[in-house]
This record gives structure tokens, C-alpha cells and sequence, in this order.
């Protein structure tokens, strides 16, 4: 678009000194500038032609990001426009090359995108004509006939286009004109042609002037003082049959490869047409480390390396000398044409990352920024890409030799926490060309896990009057995620669980325990009382230090085991009749522990030795062990002690006294016997029940002694709240107690063989 036309939609606008015109199309933004501008010319309202206004947040973020060469150019980031930042010369950016185009990337970050912008440095005539000498010095033979043409070498020109087309002319001369003939392969051929015969005594030495002026307006000149000496005798120059000579070679040829042999014809004879070929003085040094020529044969050979990148052709001066006195020259210029071969590999650069990578990123998120390039043409250097692994990540080509590394699969840090990709580059030579870069992918954590206890229930067994602070056992829930996300602490949930205490009623569980926040340690707020409550049931709660925190709950049974803390209590005696053998009374006593360390036995503490009264192990009951004689006194005062069977055991102490009764009362007595006897058969019978649940309770009671805290217990299916005691549970029943006649009627209770205790399930509402 031309300064001062206006695009589509918008009005009319000018650009600053009309240096810099702009199209938007195919993609990307496109400029134009003349060299040499000065810097803070303004190029182009880059931010508004990428559709952003400027002085937003956006387009201050704009980053410049030039492919290879120097950019010579930067975005303001005051008005989110593109200016000239340093000296612009087209001839060192791309030498004789047109269009110079220079590719620039311009990136905007949070959310990250990329924009392609091509400025072309447009010429200016700021180079004159440059001869390769300021002088040139040549013979031309007396006997030189009109029309005779002696080849100049022409003037250079560091512009293109018009600013580089020359023309020629020479100062006025009667035996002189210039010839400058152009051709399609845009070489150029000049020549000073004689118009008039000379006469070296009349005038020995010419000398004029060659004035260059190019195409540029205003047009730049360059000059160069011919000095052109008459001889006589040798008069013919060589000749080569044709004035240009093409040659191709492949880069990377061998040394001593033979490229072209030059031959010229001197139609003297003798020593005068005796030819050597040389370079032309007028040859860079560069060609000559390059090429040789054979001086007799005229052979040109390669005694250099080839390389395209560096140079695609070269142009070869080559004079033709005869051996007369004094010596003449033809010219003729050999045209090399380098032609490529695939021997550079592709480059991968990566011009962009945005790391680590969130594992909740949305697929299609950009993650790195690529170029890619090969120094070799056509097939040579198109290039293919791809990314390896081919998952979770892929390529998107955004422009001409740049790529964008997106997410294409969702990503898991807590399955892979960083990635390894490697970028893979392939040209399309035979054979091809590999390369590759390595992108370190590193993914960030978000909180995406919740703790998860190893059980979805515990059961834990704790003594009775165990200390305040003791500890009951401790809880672990696992987070893998990292970090705060994963750091996990721990807490009773509220108003969750409880126990029943005796008396009726319920209590909640944190008055009796609390967990510790960092080590998940359970522990006692207060001695536990198995008479009070036998077990607590409640959740503990893991929650994690995310954004938006997350937890897992986990079951809590807690079971209190008895320790023997009760002695027995007796209760009111029941008194029975004499007799051989017969129960006289029955001794009661209840302790308020279970299972063994309530399970009772009575022993006859006095008197000591053969007394006329016995009692029952067991059953308390007290009986005559012989008959009763007039020895015995009317009276008897008995000591019984009854014993539980704990660890310590605790004991109580009762004193019977037992009058004696007249004979019609014996029946009675030996009728209570009876009943007494098949009441100790029942007994045995109940104690024997349970003598497999005594060994299970020695096993519990051994692993919870061994134990450094109180065990956790578990397994598989549906929690069931099942807490046994150590031991089972014996005890003796007041609530189903029934009485038995003995003597005159009095009452007694039974002795209840119990299985261990089997709570009812707690409800968790």
C-alpha cells in the first residue's frame, strides 16, 4: 500500500516524512522503509494494526524477536509502535539481494501469542559508481586498425534496481568512442573501440576520461583516467572465440577438479602469437585462493573449497597474453555457477518457553516457540518437522519456519512430573539431514487429590485408666500431591461419633480424645472408665493445604478394654437351715468389672481346719461339711473372702454368724442341698462354654501388653463395632437373677455365664 492510501475501514491517514507504508494480509504485517532512516523514525502503528490500542497493558508487553539477522528496529512501549532503533543499510543487511526483507516475531505474553511482521529496506542512491582502479594503463599497437575494441573493466555499484544501472561516458577524443553493450544474462560488456587510426609519433600516449553515472535521481558518478600508450609492431591481440564462458560446479567439489579450458587465437605469427593465459589483475585475491589456471593450457581448476552458503557464483576475468614486444591481451569472463548439494542440516532454536506447565492446563496451550531453518535451497533445505514423544505434546507450524509446541493431551503431575521432548528437524535432500532440539517440560502441581486414609475404618483397643496424653494410635493419610498441596493435617470431626455411657446417656467423642494436626497421633483427653463407656466410635478428618482444600474422613472405633479397678461388693447374705451337707446360706457379691476380673470365688478364711461349715469355690454357698455336734457351740461366727480373678486380684471379706436350729428343719435343709448341687452342674457346664474364649482372650491380652500403644485393628467388609474384652465377659446378673428356697424360704442369686459381649452397632448419625 502506498503512504497516504488508506485500507479497507479505515480513513485516510499519513504516515511520519511518508518513510514507511504498511499492508495487512496472508497472515502477517507487512512494512516497508528506506535505508539509512534516521533512528525514532516511526515505521508503523505496529500495536493498532495487530489490533491493539495502544498505551493498554497488552500492547506494552510487545516483544520483538528478529530471525537471524539484526533487527535495527524495536517497539515503542509508550505507543505500541515499530521504529527504527539503529542505522539502516540495506547493503550490509542483504547485499546485492532484492527485496530486502528482514522477518521479525513479535510475541505478546499472558496469554502468550506470536505475530509476523516482514519490513522491507527499500534502496536509496547512496552509492556512486566505484572503478576498480583510479587509473588504468593499457598499450594499443600503431598498426591497430578502426573498429579494434579494447575491453574495459567496468564500475561497481553497491544499490540495486535503477540506483544500480550504469552508464558510460568518455571525455571527447578523436580516435576514441565507448562501447557498452548489455545482454540478457545481465552482464555487461565495455569496450573502448578505435575510431582512427593512430600514429605514436604524432601523439605516443592518450589519456581520457571514463565517467559511470547510475540511475538514481539524483544520479551519483564515479571516475576512471584511461592512459593509453601507441606501439608499434605486434598488432594483433588473442582472441577467445566467445567473450563469456558459463560453468556450473558442485559445492563441496574435490580439489584439482577441472572446471573449463579457455583457448585464444593470436593471428600473428612467431613469438607475437605465442598465448599465456592469466587472472586479470583486476581478480579479487578471494577468487584466487579459490581457482587456478594452467598459463600454457588455459585450464581452470579448483584449488579451493566450494561452498553455496557462502557464495553461489563467481565472476572470473581472464586476460589472454601474447609474447610480442610489446605484449597484447584479449579478455574473456568466466561465469561460475555454485550449485547446491544437501551438506547443512537443519537448526532448531527455540525462541520461546513458558514453563512449568500447570497439569490443569487446557489442551491447546502454547508451551515453547520454535524456529527452524537449513542454509541449503530448493529441496535441500525444506524441512519437515516433529515432535517425539508424540504425546502429550504436538506441533502446529504458525508461519514459515516457525512452530508452536502445544498441550494436546491432558496432563497428570502426580503420574509424570516433567517431560523430556525432543524436537526433530528433517530435510528434504537425498539422502536427508536430521537435527534436533531437546525441550525440558517441567509440570506444577495444583491441588487435584484428596487425602485418602489407608482404611476406611480403624479399630483401636485402649486400657482402661490409661494416663491423659497417652497415646492410642496414630493415623496416616496419603496425598501425592506436592508441596502445600499435599501437606496434610488432621482433626475429630465435630459433632461426629460419640459413645453410650453407663446410666444412659451418650457423650461426644471429642471430650475423650483429640488428634494431632501435623502427626495424625491419636490421643487421651482423660483416663478412660470401661464401666463408664465401652466404646467410642467418631471420624477423624485428613485435610490438605490446597486452594480449594481437599479431605478424606476416616472411621474411628475405638474400644475400651477392662482392667481390674473394681474389688468385689457383697450384697445382703441369704440365710438356709442345718442339715448333713445342707446350705445354710448363700454369700452375693457383684464386681462392677467384666470377663475375668470379675469372675468370683469364694474361700473360708475362718475357721481354719476341720469346722463343721464348708462353702462352694464358685457358687458362695455356704453348707454343713459334717454333722453338727453339741461340741460345736450353738453359735458360729465365719470369715469368707471373695476373690476376683485379675492381675492383681481384689478381694472382699464377709462375716456369717450361723445359729443352730432344732431337727424339723433338717428336711428343708437337705432340700436347698439339692438344688444347690444341680445349680454347681450348671456351672461347670457354663465355664467349660467358655474356656476357648479364655484362650482368645490370652492371645488379645498378650499382643495388647506387647504392644508400644494400643493396637489398630482391621479388615475387609462392613464395619461392625465388636469390641471383647480380653477374657470374655463374666459376671454376675442382678437385673436376671432369680431366687431359690433355702431353709425358710430365703432368697439367693445365680452365678450367669455370660459370652463376651457383643455391643450393639452405634449409630454414626
Amino acid at each position: 500500500m502506498i503512504p497516504g492510501e488508506k485500507r479497507k475501514g479505515e480513513e485516510k491517514r499519513e504516515e511520519p516524512h511518508h518513510l514507511a507504508a504498511w499492508a495487512l494480509g496472508g497472515g502477517q504485517v507487512r512494512y516497508s522503509v528506506p535505508e539509512e532512516a534516521k533512528a525514532g523514525t516511526v515505521v508503523g502503528r505496529l500495536a493498532q494494526d495487530l489490533g491493539l490500542e495502544a498505551g493498554e497493558p497488552e500492547a506494552r508487553r510487545l516483544r520483538l524477536v528478529a530471525q537471524g539477522r539484526r533487527a535495527s528496529v524495536e517497539v515503542s512501549g509508550a505507543s505500541g509502535a515499530l521504529v527504527v532503533s539503529s542505522r539502516l543499510d540495506r547493503e550490509e543487511l542483504c547485499g546485492k539481494s532484492a527485496p530486502c526483507a528482514l522477518r521479525l516475531e513479535v510475541l505478546v505474553e499472558r496469554p502468550l501469542r506470536v505475530f509476523h511482521v516482514e519490513l522491507e529496506v527499500t534502496d536509496i542512491n547512496d552509492n556512486a559508481p566505484l572503478f576498480p582502479v583510479n587509473e588504468e594503463a593499457f598499450t594499443v599497437a600503431e598498426m591497430s586498425l578502426p573498429g579494434s575494441r579494447f575491453p574495459l573493466e567496468g564500475a561497481s555499484d553497491a544499490d540495486v534496481g535503477a540506483n544500480a544501472q550504469l552508464s558510460y561516458t568518455l571525455s571527447p577524443s578523436e580516435h576514441f568512442r565507448l562501447d557498452h553493450q548489455g545482454n540478457n544474462d545481465q552482464s555487461t560488456s565495455l569496450a573502448l573501440v578505435l575510431t582512427k587510426s593512430l600514429d605514436r609519433e604524432t601523439m605516443a600516449e592518450h589519456r581520457l576520461v571514463l565517467t559511470a553515472s547510475d540511475g538514481g535521481r539524483p544520479s551519483l558518478t564515479g571516475t576512471m583516467e584511461l592512459v593509453i600508450s601507441v606501439l608499434d609492431a605486434n598488432d594483433n591481440a588473442p582472441q577467445f572465440n566467445q567473450s563469456v564462458y558459463k560453468v556450473k560446479a558442485l559445492e563441496g567439489s574435490e580439489l584439482g577438479t577441472l572446471l573449463i579450458s579457455l583457448s585464444a587465437r593470436d593471428l600473428d605469427e612467431g613469438i607475437n602469437s605465442d598465448v599465456i593465459y592469466l587472472f586479470s589483475k583486476r581478480v579479487a585475491a578471494k577468487v584466487k585462493e579459490i581457482f587456478t589456471i594452467d598459463e600454457n593450457k588455459g585450464e581452470i581448476r579448483l584449488q579451493g573449497k566450494l561452498d553455496y552458503e557462502e557464495m553461489d557464483s563467481y565472476e572470473i576475468t581472464i586476460e589472454a597474453r601474447d609474447k610480442g614486444s610489446p605484449p597484447l591481451s584479449g579478455h574473456c569472463k568466466v561465469l561460475v555457477e555454485v550449485l547446491d548439494v544437501n551438506d547443512n542440516a537443519p537448526e532448531v532454536w527455540v525462541t520461546s518457553l513458558s514453563v512449568p506447565v500447570p497439569e490443569d492446563a487446557a489442551v491447546g496451550t502454547v508451551v515453547a516457540l520454535l524456529s527452524v531453518s537449513d542454509r541449503d535451497s530448493g529441496a535441500n533445505g525444506r524441512v519437515r518437522c516433529a515432535v517425539w514423544p508424540a504425546a502429550p505434546f504436538g506441533l502446529v507450524a504458525t508461519f514459515a519456519g516457525s512452530y508452536s509446541l502445544v498441550l494436546r493431551e491432558a496432563l497428570d503431575r502426580e503420574r509424570v512430573s516433567e517431560y523430556e521432548v525432543e524436537v526433530r528437524a528433517e530435510d528434504g535432500g537425498a539422502p536427508a539431514l536430521r537435527a534436533s532440539r531437546g525441550v525440558r517440560v517441567p509440570v506444577s502441581d495444583v491441588n487435584d487429590n484428596a487425602p485418602a486414609f489407608a482404611q476406611a475404618v480403624y479399630t483401636v483397643l485402649a486400657r482402661e485408666n490409661n494416663a491423659a496424653g497417652a497415646e492410642l494410635a496414630r493415623l496416616w493419610a496419603r496425598d501425592p500431591d506436592e508441596a502445600g498441596n499435599g501437606r496434610v493435617s488432621y482433626s475429630v470431626a465435630e459433632g461426629v461419633g460419640g459413645g453410650a455411657v453407663a446410666g444412659g446417656g451418650w457423650r461426644a467423642a471429642s471430650s475423650y480424645v483429640s488428634v494431632d494436626a501435623e502427626s495424625g497421633r491419636l490421643w487421651a483427653l482423660q483416663p478412660l472408665d470401661y464401666e463408664e463407656v465401652q466404646v467410642l466410635q467418631f471420624e477423624v478428618r485428613a485435610v490438605d493445604a490446597g486452594e480449594p482444600p481437599l479431605c478424606g474422613n476416616a472411621t474411628v472405633q475405638l474400644c475400651v478394654v477392662d482392667e481390674n479397678d473394681n474389688a468385689p461388693a457383697l450384697l445382703p447374705a441369704a440365710g438356709g437351715g442345718p442339715g448333713g451337707g445342707a446350705v445354710v446360706a448363700k454369700i452375693r457379691a457383684v464386681d462392677a468389672d467384666s470377663g475375668y476380673n470379675a469372675w468370683l470365688r469364694y474361700e473360708l478364711w475362718e475357721p481354719r481346719g476341720k469346722g463343721p461349715f464348708r462353702v462352694g469355690l464358685y457358687s458362695g454357698e455356704v453348707s454343713t461339711a459334717r454333722a453338727l455336734e453339741e461340741a460345736d457351740g450353738p453359735r458360729q461366727r465365719l470369715v469368707i473372702v471373695v476373690r476376683d480373678h485379675g492381675e492383681p486380684a481384689r478381694s472382699a471379706t464377709a462375716t456369717l454368724s450361723v445359729s443352730l436350729v432344732e431337727g424339723a428343719e433338717a428336711a428343708l435343709g437337705g432340700a436347698a442341698a439339692a438344688a444347690a448341687a444341680a445349680t454347681n452342674v450348671w456351672l461347670v457346664v457354663a465355664i467349660c462354654a467358655v474356656s476357648s474364649l479364655f484362650l482368645l482372650a490370652v492371645v488379645l491380652y498378650g499382643a495388647s501388653r506387647w504392644a508400644p500403644r494400643a493396637a489398630v485393628l482391621s479388615g475387609p467388609g462392613p464395619a461392625t463395632l465388636v469390641c471383647a474384652s480380653e477374657v470374655g465377659s463374666w459376671s454376675y446378673s442382678q437385673r436376671q437373677s432369680r431366687s431359690l428356697c433355702v431353709a425358710e424360704g430365703a432368697g439367693k442369686s445365680d452365678l450367669m455365664g455370660v459370652l463376651p459381649g457383643l455391643p450393639a452397632p452405634l449409630s454414626t448419625t
